[in-house]
């Protein structure tokens, strides 16, 4: 596309090609999937089909094999020694393994059966689930939840090729977009630097300054939630959802920022989920990638900025999105605003910072969240969302 004269090129996918795995309307792949042995998706699983079909997950094609998973596990490539950091595969149980045939057609259904997808499959093998807690969360603890549904895994993976036949029905579907719909509204505005943030959370006023701050050095910014599988007890996605819509009404330029959902599963993968989440959005067409404190984290399975450091273990040419490195942000009460400690004089004394629990307990008890911590308009719709819950 052309602006004012002047080509926009976008940034190109990882590996060179965007991905388009989706057969929506193919009558021969449909009736090659009815007639093929069923296997039923996890909910990750199902995501993970639409991500690899929609082009998030390219260069992949499919479900990994052993050698690509191996070399993902082991060294954090592709076996051509693309960067990649987190296995994509799916697991079935070995009395479901052994029902079916290498170089024969697997249909892939949804929670009520309804054929979604079409697998060729191309390899069945199994794995040490002990050696991928340890390499890609750091533990073994079943205590983390990325370990817990590794260990409630099947034994055995499969590999191959797939295309989505039906398209899963976004829970969001007016901020949802693929891959090539945000290029072509990054191409349409005119954006060349485009920013991605990520997050599970409720916005706050830390957030929003990191958000802002990048904004400056870019054309325009990506506010990119997870609304895939998360932990019981984080916020609900679709509270998020209402929180990131108020805030972006009264608060941000509307001509420079896309709300549009990742329909991605959490893995809590701390670091090496830093690197995949930077390289899907580098696939949605962004440049520039916010990395904060404890990107992907949960519990203390991580240092506060080893999502940052991890980056350095690779070439940027070979990542090509750029991460945006910051310090924890926070309000300051001498300060007046939000600050980090590169920019703080102050001591923590006069820190403002809350945890999960004490704003979890705060919206149950009906009290509005401090000001310097989160916009009223937020608090507002988090309580709401809280008590609703409670009252389930």
């Amino acid at each position: 596309m052309t602006l004012n004269g002047k080509s926009v090129r976008l940034i190109a996918p990882h590996g060179g090609t965007l991905v388009n795995r989706m057969a929506l309307d193919d009558a021969e792949k449909l009736e090659r999937a009815q007639a093929a042995p069923h296997v039923r998706l996890s909910d990750v699983s199902l995501s993970d089909l639409e991500l690899i079909a929609t082009g998030v997950f390219s260069p992949l094609t499919g479900f990994m094999n052993s050698e690509d998973y191996h070399s993902v596990v082991h060294d954090m490539r592709l076996k051509n020694g693309l960067p990649w950091t987190i296995p994509v595969t799916l697991p079935v149980d070995s009395e479901t393994a052994d029902s079916l045939t290498i170089g024969r057609d697997v249909a892939l259904v949804n929670a009520t059966g309804d054929v979604v997808g079409l697998l060729e499959l191309s390899e069945k093998f199994t794995y040490d689930k002990t050696v991928e807690a340890e390499k890609i969360y750091r533990t073994v603890e079943d205590a983390h939840p990325g370990v817990a549904r590794l260990y409630a895994y099947g034994d055995v993976y499969l590999a191959g090729d797939v295309w989505l036949l039906e398209h899963p029905h976004p829970e969001f579907p007016d901020i949802y977009r693929t891959p090539e719909q945000t290029r072509a509204i990054f191409s349409e505005r005119g954006w060349r630097r485009v920013v991605a943030f990520q997050t599970r959370n409720p916005i706050h006023r830390a957030h929003e300054y990191l958000q802002k701050a990048a904004m400056e050095i870019v054309d325009g910014l990506m506010l990119h939630p997870l609304v895939g599988a998360t932990k019981s007890d984080d916020i609900p996605a679709d509270v998020r959802i209402e929180s990131y819509k108020v805030v972006l009404e009264h608060y941000y330029p509307k001509d420079r920022v896309l709300l549009t959902a990742f329909p991605a599963a959490m893995r809590y993968a701390g670091p090496r989920e830093a690197i995949f989440h930077a390289i899907a959005r580098k696939n949605y067409g962004c440049t520039h990638f916010i990395v904060g404190r404890d990107h992907a984290g949960v519990g203390g399975y991580y240092g506060t900025y080893d999502a940052q450091l991890i980056f350095d273990e690779f070439d940027p040419a070979e990542i090509g999105i750029t991460p945006l490195m910051f310090e924890h942000a926070f309000y300051c009460r001498d300060c007046g605003h939000i600050v980090t400690a590169k920019t703080c004089p102050h001591g923590k004394e006069s820190w403002l910072h809350l945890s999960g629990t004490q704003v979890r307990e705060k919206l149950s008890a009906g009290e509005m969240l401090p000001t310097e911590f989160t916009r009223p308009e937020v608090s507002k719709v988090l309580m709401r969302g809280v008590q609703q819950l409670q009252q389930q």
